[in-house]
């Protein structure tokens, strides 16, 4: 490719982009050269020998995040035509490295003198995230690299690549800075860019990613974040890099990190990615986004408006908000380790005093979770330990759990009882959980006292495992969910003004412990069919799957989707409540041993919101 400089003489692509370099690090008129090129897609380059090269096209193939392959020539080929007509890439540029066993051996300004051996050599064209650029800054997002004059910041990280035989290496990253406000435009305008690396991988915390100093880049120069911004991280071709490193391969070339190759190809190539895709908070400590499509995100808010309904006409409405449902699960989506805690002993007359209405619905989360491979976790009141290993038994049995939940119970010992509970060794940096789940279990009211919606203290029946919630909001890293369908459950603090103003008792029952996400629904078990209801799309959704595995690795075609049978179903969840029947465990309001839920009936009832939520969600 001829590139026209300054407008007086032509040069070949990568001459051109050594040429903007240098003057780049010596001109104050960064911003009118970055112009000349920003234009066109750019490549980075690696050079294998050929009996390498077909374990490195894989492993491209198995990493199309940071490894997007734009073309693979022949041996002893120096030409791309398809992407530019007339270069001699390994003839023409001014900058590359020498790799011999893993080391860096030489910077070089020619390869000419390895002409014998470049003829059994492969060259491979890489997207590179410079590409992204021009359509960030289209849509009115400032490059803070730019507008610095300098080179983007670029990061090694903890998390590995898909290996391939001999290739094998952790990620890297690109950094660049986003006002708050423009997350969104910023993945929207980057999301469709596959050949130059595609949307964000991660957006948020460094620490997240095994980057512990910003202002220590691998690679390229330290890009300051103004009040406000924050930063988002795109897959690196410099990825490339480290796996020739890795690999030890007896001879390789790259271009130096800060060269790149201009193609003819103007920028804009774009390739589907599944659907618009939507931002979403997570946590703010650390601090943590997630990327959705909003075809995912529609189906979710769909699930949470399906629940929503109030068939004990108790209010609930008012105590709605919409979404909750959606960063619920999208925080669940990211946790490695969840703990569920659920019962509600609102019958103080009978042996066992525990609802049927959370156990479900609990089952429904761990069952999903388990089959997504993340650790489940319950706690549960200590009396209620024989109770909770026997329902856990008779879930594996019936299949609808794979293999049984630890079970345990927590007492409060001491000051610091939560906290040793939570994190490994009371270390609040390193806790043991990512997520808690609390549905139907009962909550602290701002009396201390735990109360079923007749406003009847139940406080000698319920452990305090409302202190985890309280503590978890002191440690970065654990999120929390409650789910509930009255008020008076753990989690519902966020609430509590609505429920005192609009629920029958409110003013006393109320809980006052609050969660991060609030799932309201008609009865607590809906809440979990829909919270697993909705993991699923989640995880069948391309846009954020790909964001979940830092596009790395291959999507699983819909034949590979094992968390599927792990969906509430009506068989499963009517044989669950026949057991529980049978276990002595009563419905809420009625307190019969019927095949009822809060008063209504399963099969007419119960049964039929299963089946709405499964259409909603496998749609």
């Amino acid at each position: 490719m001829k590139t026209t400089f300054g407008g007086s003489f032509a040069v070949s692509s990568c001459y051109c982009f050594i040429i903007l370099v240098e003057i780049w690090k010596c001109s104050s008129g960064y911003g009118s050269v970055h112009k000349s090129v920003v234009g066109y897609e750019q490549a980075n380059v690696v050079i294998l020998h050929k009996s390498l090269a077909d374990d490195f096209e894989k492993f491209c193939h198995a990493n199309d995040g940071p490894l997007p392959l734009l073309y693979r020539s022949q041996p002893g080929d120096w030409k791309c035509p398809s992407l530019s007509s007339d270069s001699a890439i390994r003839a023409d540029c001014l900058q590359y490295r020498k790799y011999e066993h893993g080391a860096c051996t030489a910077s070089l300004k020619s390869l000419k003198e390895y002409s014998e051996q470049l003829k059994d050599m492969v060259t491979f064209y890489l997207g590179c995230s410079f590409s992204l650029e021009k359509a960030v800054q289209k849509a009115g997002i400032p490059i803070r690299n730019i507008e610095q004059k300098c080179n983007v910041s670029m990061y090694k990280t903890s998390v590995p690549c898909y290996s391939i035989s001999m290739f094998r290496c952790n990620l890297v990253v690109t950094m660049r800075p986003v006002p708050e406000s423009k997350l969104g435009a910023a993945v929207l305008a980057t999301s469709e860019l596959r050949e130059s690396h595609g949307a964000p991988i991660h957006i948020g915390d460094p620490g997240l990613l095994g980057i512990q100093d910003l202002s220590k880049p691998d690679y390229g120069d330290p890009v300051h974040l103004h009040p406000g911004d924050i930063p988002v991280f795109w897959a690196s071709g410099v990825t490339g890099v480290e796996a020739i490193i890795n690999s030890r391969a007896p001879l390789a070339f790259t271009l130096s990190p800060d060269c790149t190759f201009i193609t003819d190809l103007e920028k804009g190539t774009v390739r589907s990615s599944g659907g618009v895709p939507q931002v979403h908070c997570i946590s703010r400590d650390p601090l943590h986004f997630s990327i959705v499509s909003a075809e995912a995100a529609q189906k979710i808010n769909t699930l949470e408006t399906l629940i929503g309904i109030d068939p004990g006409e108790r209010g609930i409405r008012h105590l709605q908000r919409q979404g909750e449902l959606l960063g619920a699960c999208l925080a669940l989506s990211h946790a490695g380790s969840v703990l569920v805690t659920t019962g509600f002993p609102t019958h103080c007359g009978h042996q066992p005093p525990e609802e049927n209405d959370g156990p479900p619905g609990a089952l429904a989360i761990a069952a999903m979770l388990q089959a997504l491979e993340k650790q489940v976790t319950i706690v549960t009141d200590q009396r209620a330990m024989d109770l909770n290993k026997r329902i856990i038994e008779e879930a594996v049995r019936l299949g609808i759990l794979k293999k049984p939940i630890p079970l345990l119970s927590y007492q409060r010992e001491s000051a610091n009882s939560a906290l040793k509970f939570l994190c490994e060794n009371g270390n609040p940096g390193r806790p043991r959980f990512d997520h808690l789940v609390a549905i139907e279990r009962a909550g602290m009211a701002a009396d201390g006292n735990y109360y079923n919606a007749r406003k009847v203290n139940i406080k000698h029946l319920v452990d305090p495992i409302d202190e985890l919630f309280l503590a978890a909001q002191t440690i970065p890293g654990i999120t929390t969910t409650g789910v509930g369908d009255g008020g008076n459950e753990l989690g519902m603090g966020k609430v509590k003004d609505a429920v005192k103003k609009h629920i029958k008792n409110g003013d006393v029952i109320a809980c006052d412990v609050e969660a991060d996400f609030t799932v309201v629904a008609g009865v607590s078990n809906w809440g979990g069919y829909a919270m697993a209801c909705a993991l699923h799309v989640l995880r069948c959704c391309e846009t954020h799957e790909r964001y979940l595995r830092r596009a790395l690795g291959r999507p699983r075609t819909p034949s590979q989707r094992p968390w599927l049978p792990a969906l509430p179903s009506v068989p499963k969840e009517e044989k669950l409540l026949k057991t529980l029947v049978q276990l002595g465990v009563r419905s809420g309001k009625t307190a019969s041993l019927e095949m009822e839920v809060d008063g209504l009936p399963f099969y007419s009832t119960h049964s039929l919101m299963i089946e709405k939520l499964l259409q909603e969600a496998q749609q």
